[in-house]
């Protein structure tokens, strides 16, 4: 944040009580919308521990996670979150996810983002040979 590469957030995954991924907000150095903290957190952890999985971790961010990090926490499978500043803090700040999390409980149609469903049938195919494979890494 200091060197203006991003915004003022942190976050480290801990397990076993050691430190195994490290995260800084990326948004503004790397041109990247979704490297937010808890992202580059996750991915340095995975690539460190050699898992898509983070079971018995734990993360400590500085503020409350964002809609799209806390879907990542979840994916990943984190035991417990633990977070400085709430959502109202950093709406404070000037960093408000109120629309996101609103835009969220409404059905695609009545989203702002234009939604349109396509080739259903076709891409069904896709998750046909997903489902017959037992040999493919479940997630």
């Amino acid at each position: 944040m200091q060197d203006g590469r991003g915004g003022p957030f942190g976050a480290v995954i801990v397990k076993e009580g050691r430190v195994v991924g490290r995260g800084s907000n990326q948004v503004v150095r790397s041109m990247d919308p979704t490297a937010h903290a808890e992202i580059v957190a996750i991915r340095d952890a995975c690539a460190n521990l050699g898992t898509h999985v983070l079971a018995g971790c734990d993360v400590f961010a500085t503020c409350q996670p964002c809609p799209m990090c806390l879907a990542a926490l979840y994916w990943a499978r984190v035991d417990r979150i633990y977070y400085a500043c709430t959502a109202g803090d950093a709406r404070d700040a000037g960093f408000d996810d109120a629309f996101i999390c609103s835009e969220l409980g409404k059905s695609p149609a009545e989203r702002q983002l234009p939604m349109q469903q396509i080739l259903r049938n076709e891409a069904l195919t896709l998750f046909d040979e997903w489902k017959a494979n037992p040999s493919w890494t479940r997630y």
